[in-house]
């Protein structure tokens, strides 16, 4: 089997590897470059586990092949955090009690991001619309609900 070089912007680095050209991103992100922040959960994009965004639109990783990423931009959860801080999301998690076993929590924290950076202030609704894509075993959901509505009330104090 033929292999592919990709030269990929991740979370804010240039970053070049090798692969075989029916790689998943998620394999690529895990095996290669070293991120295990991304999950597999199902491996058929139904859970929600693998989210990152692709050019700033949030896909399951397990969906995209490794070689469609060269030359595009991608964040994962690891990327979230800035200067060694964490984001406003990944802290309000841990102050609701939003995560248990941590399998679902990286596509949780990955998706409420994209959400709240389109739409600062959700309603429940739509905090729960927006993160439909994401299963989780272990927690209720209200608790992320939650979580994500505490984040967006801090992320809009810090933009003021």
């Amino acid at each position: 089997m033929a292999g592919v070089h990709i030269s990929t912007t991740i979370n804010g680095d240039m970053v070049e590897f090798a692969c075989p050209q029916d790689e998943t991103l998620l394999n690529s992100l895990r095996d290669r470059v070293g991120l295990t922040g991304v999950k597999e959960g199902c491996g058929t994009g139904d859970c929600g586990a693998c989210s990152v965004t692709l050019d700033g639109r949030l896909v399951c990783s397990c969906l995209v092949l490794s070689a469609e990423v060269n030359g595009r931009n991608i964040t994962t959860v690891e990327g979230m955090s800035e200067e060694g801080k964490l984001h406003p999301l990944q802290e309000k998690f841990i102050e609701h009690a939003a995560l248990q076993c941590g399998i679902c929590t990286p596509g949780f924290l990955v998706a409420a991001k994209v959400l709240l950076e389109d739409n600062p202030k959700p309603s429940e609704e739509e905090i729960r619309y927006a993160l439909a894509g994401n299963l989780c075993r272990c927690t209720g959901y209200d608790k992320i609900v939650r979580a994500v509505q505490a984040a967006g009330k801090e992320m809009r104090k810090k933009r003021r």
